[in-house]
This record gives structure tokens, sequence and C-alpha cells, in this order.
């Protein structure tokens, strides 16, 4: 079990519907020592790739996403998923369907700040359908510039987004995936990495 499966197993909570609660440290109180952990890991399993920035989709992606740009030393740019008087100029737009919110979305990067021919590693908190991950691919692809990877926190291993992900031929790596939850008894299961 790594460091991210004994988090989750202290203080995770699984609720009804395929629900796993992490917010007292990953996406509503954010554990920087824990962030650190992710960000090196990322760095080592990425450290092939050359990377130029780092994007993630908000809002809970943005911290992680902080963290593992400093392992890095690039830029992060996150999709924004509202239009505001404060983007200006051409845009990538996707659509997005949300697991946890039950919605769709239109996310936002302005040009500006995805260029042609940049290599770029995508980060997010969760991956359940991958619907968030194929809206940023497609912004990627949008702009020219190339996923060299995708690094998710958690990943729900019974939901078909990872297999989706890794048959398109994308480098994936998921810090813990989760394999199956039970919500009478708290019970999680992880695969085996």
């Amino acid at each position: 079990m790594n460091f991210l499966e004994e988090r989750i197993c202290k203080d995770g909570v699984v609720k009804e519907g395929n629900v796993l609660k992490v917010d007292s440290f990953l996406n509503h109180q954010m554990d920087i020592e824990l962030f650190e952990k992710i960000g090196e890991e990322f760095k080592r399993r990425f450290s092939e790739e050359k990377i130029d920035k780092i994007l993630t989709i908000e809002s809970s992606g943005i911290g992680i996403a902080c963290i593992v740009a400093r392992y890095f030393n690039v830029p992060v740019v996150f999709a924004k998923k509202a239009k505001s008087i404060n983007i200006d100029g051409d845009m990538y737009i996707a659509e997005v369907e949300s697991f946890t919110h039950k919605c769709k979305n239109q996310v936002i990067v302005s040009k500006k700040f995805l260029n042609e021919g940049e290599n770029v590693l995508i980060i997010d908190d969760f991956m359940a359908n991958g619907c968030a991950m194929q809206g940023l691919i497609s912004i990627v692809n949008e702009a020219g510039a190339s996923v060299e990877g995708i690094g998710i926190v958690i990943e729900k291993g019974f939901q078909a987004g990872g297999k989706i992900i890794r048959n398109l031929g994308y480098k994936l790596e998921s810090l813990a995936i989760v394999d199956g939850m039970n919500a009478e008894t708290g019970e999680i299961q992880f695969r085996e990495q």
C-alpha cells in the first residue's frame, strides 16, 4: 500500500453512489505535505518526458498542479469552467461532463497560454469516466501541442475513464486506483500497481 492509499484508507469516506470523499486532505482542505509527496511522485513517473506546461481544470486540480509544476519548473495553466471578463482574445473551448457534479460545462483556455509545439502534462485530482481528460486532451490537440502524459491522483478503476484514456494511447499514471468501494462498511479495494 502506497502513501496515498494509506491516507485514503485513514481519512477518506465512502458514500452511496460510488462517491469517495477526500475533502479533508485533497480537494477542499489541502494537505500540502501530502501534495509535496504527490508532486515528487509525478516527477518520478514522468521524469523521462520533456514538459513545458502543466494543464489542469478548475478547481480541485489547481493546488495539486501547482506543486507538481514546482518539480518540473514550468507554469500551470488551468481550464476555466466559465468565461469571465478577465479572459480576452481567442480561446480553446471543450465541453466536459462532471461525474461529481452531474452537469456539463464548457471549459476554456486562452490561446495565449497554450502554444503549438509545447509538451503538456495534464494533472487532475480524480478520474471517473474520463470526460474532463478527453476535453483537456482535445484542447491540447487543438493548440497543436502534445500530451506527454496524464497524472491522476485517484482513479476510479471500476469506471471507464482510465481504460478509455489508455486505449487512446496516452501515458496515464494514477497514484491510487480504486477498484471497488463499499458504502456500508467503508471498505476500499485498491488495484495492485
